[in-house]
Parts: C-alpha cells; sequence; structure tokens
C-alpha cells in the first residue's frame, strides 16, 4: 500500500460524512453523466481505523462506477447489517455489469476487464485491488456479484475497530 498512509494512523472515522464528502467531490462527473446516488448510510457508522484507507474505499469504488457504469445510471450505498464487530456494506450500481467470466478476477492487481477502454479512460487496473486491500486491513473481507437491477454490487465488511496488524481477517463475510 501507500506508505502515505501510516498504517498506524488510526482515527475515529464518520463513515456517513466521508461518503457525503465523496459525493460532493464528484459532483460534476456525477451530473455530467447524469447519474443519481442514493446514499442510505444512517447517522452514527463511525469505524476507528486508518482515514485515507477507508476514503480510498469508498472513493475508488464511486469512481469506477462514474468510469465504466455508463450514463443514466444510479449508484447505491448502505449499510444493511451491523453486529458487534462488523459494518455489512453495499455499494451497487445500475450501469452496465462485467462479463460473468470476470466477476472472479475484479480485485487482481492490473486486471482490467476491457483493456482498450480502460487504458483509453486512463484506468490502471489498481482501484479495486486498493480496495480490497484497504478492506483486508480493516478486518473484512469484499466480494463483487451482478446486482439484481443490472450492473456490479460489492458487499463487503468492515470492522468497528481496525484489527492489530497482522490480525486482518480473510474469510469474514
Amino acid at each position: 500500500m501507500d506508505e502515505a498512509a501510516d498504517l498506524t494512523d488510526m482515527e475515529t472515522v464518520d463513515i456517513g460524512a466521508l461518503v457525503g464528502d465523496i459525493i460532493g467531490e464528484v459532483s460534476l462527473e456525477l451530473e455530467k453523466k447524469r447519474i443519481t446516488v442514493a446514499n442510505t448510510l444512517k447517522e452514527g457508522i463511525r469505524i476507528r481505523g486508518n482515514h485515507s484507507l477507508l476514503y480510498s474505499i469508498f472513493r475508488n469504488l464511486t469512481d469506477n462506477a462514474i468510469a465504466y457504469a455508463g450514463t443514466d445510471i444510479q449508484i447505491r450505498i448502505g449499510c444493511f447489517r451491523e453486529d458487534d464487530q462488523f459494518y455489512y456494506f453495499s455499494f451497487a450500481d445500475t450501469g452496465a455489469g462485467v462479463p460473468p467470466e470476470h466477476l472472479s478476477r475484479l480485485f487482481e492487481r492490473f486486471y482490467r476487464v476491457d483493456k482498450g477502454r480502460s487504458r483509453k479512460l486512463g484506468g490502471t487496473g489498481l482501484g479495486l485491488a486498493i480496495v480490497k486491500n484497504a478492506v483486508l486491513i480493516h478486518g473484512g473481507s469484499i466480494s463483487a456479484k451482478h446486482s439484481p437491477e443490472g450492473g456490479l454490487e460489492f458487499l463487503f465488511t468492515l470492522a468497528k475497530e481496525k484489527p492489530a496488524i497482522g490480525k486482518q481477517s480473510k474469510k469474514r463475510k
């Protein structure tokens, strides 16, 4: 990961505010592509973790939806469950999606579904690998599937408190 994101730099991060900030930062791009955002995150979702890495999760997912899902779509961001240790998030779009054979490889470093299109749009194939690593560092897991409304849905967990280095969960769903 990026050395600028010191893994020991821990703070309490308000996820709703963080996502709200990201939506504000990309509002012009959303408007240009006629993308609406349904942010159903409730107040009070706070994670003790690394702000930069938590930001990178939601920013990279948002940037990918803007770049690849198409126009006239909706992005849905929500937390559908909470237990003593984890928050369970869904990030979905109603866009183009990806062919089924690519789903299992989306989180690989440098992997791009459409190499020609990604190159034209400036993609490096690192965004979802960064997302996966940031989720793992925060004790969670992530998967991607086709959304019932079309497009992709990313389901991921984040521990309410980032575990000590070396104790990240790789199997939590």
